[in-house]
């Protein structure tokens, strides 16, 4: 597996020369030294058993060498992961977030929180609710955090339908997210009104489900009016009097003894999501796939750690101990975490990152373009997926290029792609069955998506993962679905295909998994993309959803 160590086997013979040619200096001076005199001069212990011990340390040292090199004769079959770990994040959007007892707002804190908190990379699958009088799903569950960044900055009270800070439909919306898995999660809240309302609805969460809930509260002691959306005056309750919102420490207390319920303190540096980060990435779930099996080459060094220790005591020396211990050390029975290089290809580094979902840096480590591109594409770079994937000739390489392509909004391409796929394999399924959905396009069926993705390192094992689609484009919130960037740009751009006869819509959604010849672009063919603000496309959203599931706020809700 690491055969550049060999090359170490040609400083071993060196070694074994240097060490006879030493001995054979002694033969000299036997011409001067009488014989009765030499074993006490010159002679230490018996020739032979100095030749020995030289081929001893030349063995020794080789097969530590062989163990570096990894031998391997055996393939074993690996079950695929899949990352179940969920984690909800509820952003409380009401009027008293507005508060300026936190520079800018408390709301723009929040938001440098979130931001944050995805820097440090959770690992986990994120979703973002934002919740007032009601609660609805901005982000759903996803692995692509940029998406959530993306969304963050545009929101604001005005998006959501109703005013108030409606805590207990914010955790039932957080619970149909994170329904699409067993796996126990975490419920992040972010919210300046922790009342003895929020209190039930949290006791009342961690009673019901397996998760956890982490508490950062957007506000502080001395706390601060609550502003009148687009004016300079105050809300005022029932009395007469302006609403003053701050910190309830006895609430937080109350919340802190709860069981499986953490209370952060809002630190000025990142401290806080850093430590909510760790937790999370600490508990990850993962659940194996057999259905998605892949061969991996055994390591089988360590099976020469044996023999060279057995060596080592042979011609063990007084003094020589250290050496002994650093040529066990520096062998394949370590676990090579902090020599990567040296226990590990750069192939197998790439894919224990990939397994741990970190596919940017796994791409990096690839060396194979296949792999690359896999991992490539998964990260979202899906240019460089594409320039991976164009180094395969094949009918798998191509039916993998047309989905990168149609990812990265090259419907065209993806078009060609599927096409060329066909043509080079006409009894290659997947690629015959995207093509067809490809060529229903310019009769103006935009709901057509390839329903197969085959993800296929050396083009003998396939893997089919199904897609999934809207019904509506203004209902992307369902709590079984994730979310990739594709699908939340899709809800709110259109793709306008325009030839000399045709016009078509952008597709919806195209699969997750993948593994990927590059086909050339029509010049009859120009793409273009029309993008709304994001915080307008929620407010029509949330406006949507209300008025399909005929949702009502609190009769006695609050109005801040």
């Amino acid at each position: 597996m690491r055969p550049i160590f060999l090359w170490l086997l040609v400083l071993v013979g060196l070694f074994w020369l240097t060490g006879l040619l030493s001995m054979r200096q002694d033969l000299a001076w036997k011409k001067v030294i009488a014989p009765h005199l030499r074993e006490y001069v010159i002679k230490k212990g018996s020739e032979r058993t100095k030749y020995l011990m030289q081929l001893l340390f030349a063995l020794a040292l080789s097969c530590g060498i062989l163990g570096l090199a990894g031998p391997t004769w055996k393939r074993v079959e690996v079950p695929g992961q899949e990352l179940e770990t969920p984690v909800v994040i509820l952003l409380d959007l009401s009027q008293s977030m507005m508060a300026t007892d936190l520079q800018p707002t408390r709301l723009e804190r929040a938001k440098f929180k979130i931001n944050d908190l995805v820097k440090h990379n959770p690992q986990a699958r994120v979703a973002l609710v934002g919740f007032a009088g009601t609660a609805h799903t901005i982000v759903p569950l996803t692995r692509d955090y940029e998406i959530i960044t993306s969304h963050v900055d545009g929101l604001t009270p005005a998006v959501m339908p109703f005013p108030g800070s409606d805590l207990e439909a914010a955790f039932a919306m957080a619970d149909s997210v994170m329904g699409v898995t067993t796996a126990p999660g975490t419920v992040l809240v972010m919210s300046d009104d922790l009342d003895e309302d929020a209190f039930d609805a949290i006791q009342a969460f961690v009673q019901s489900n397996a998760g956890k809930v982490a508490l950062l509260p957007m506000a502080t002691d001395a706390g601060a009016e609550v502003p009148m959306p687009h004016s300079k005056a105050f809300f005022k309750d029932s009395n007469g009097n302006v609403v003053h919102s701050s910190l309830d420490r006895q609430i937080l207390s109350q919340l802190a003894s709860l069981d499986r319920v953490s209370v952060h303190e809002l630190t000025l540096d990142d401290s806080d999501v850093e430590l909510i980060s760790k937790a999370i990435s600490d508990n990850l779930m993962f659940t194996e796939k057999p259905e998605e099996k892949d061969d991996e080459w055994r390591d089988m060094g360590l099976l020469l750690v044996i023999p060279m220790a057995l060596l080592l005591l042979l011609w063990f020396r007084k003094g020589w101990v250290m050496y002994s211990f650093l040529l066990l050390v520096f062998s394949s029975c370590t676990d090579g975490s902090r020599f990567a290089d040296l226990w590990y290809t750069e192939d197998y580094q790439g894919q224990k990152l990939s397994d741990r979902g970190d596919f940017a840096q796994a791409a990096q480590r690839f060396e194979d373009p296949m792999r690359r591109g896999v991992a490539n594409f998964k990260a979202g770079n899906y240019a460089d997926a594409i320039a991976d994937f164009q180094q395969d000739t094949t009918a798998q390489g191509a039916y993998n290029l047309g989905l990168a392509y149609f990812q990265s909004g090259d419907t065209l391409g993806a078009m060609l792609a599927f096409q060329d796929a066909a043509t080079l394999d006409p009894d290659f399924a997947p690629a015959a069955q995207a093509n067809q959905l490809m060529k229903q396009i310019p009769r103006g069926e935009d709901s057509m998506t390839p329903q197969a993705a085959e993800e296929t390192d050396d083009g003998d094992q396939g893997k089919q993962a199904q897609n999934k689609q809207n019904d509506s484009m203004e209902d992307l919130s369902g709590g079984g679905q994730e979310a990739t960037k594709k699908d939340m740009e899709t809800s709110r751009n259109e793709e306008t295909v325009t030839s000399d006869i045709h016009m078509g819509k952008e597709l919806d959604e195209v699969p997750d998994d993948i593994t990927a010849t590059k086909q050339p672009m029509s010049d009859k063919m120009l793409m273009r993309k029309v993008d709304d603000d994001p915080a307008l496309f929620l407010q029509k959203k949330f406006e949507y959803q209300v008025k399909k599931s005929k949702l009502k706020p609190k009769a006695d809700g609050k109005k801040w």
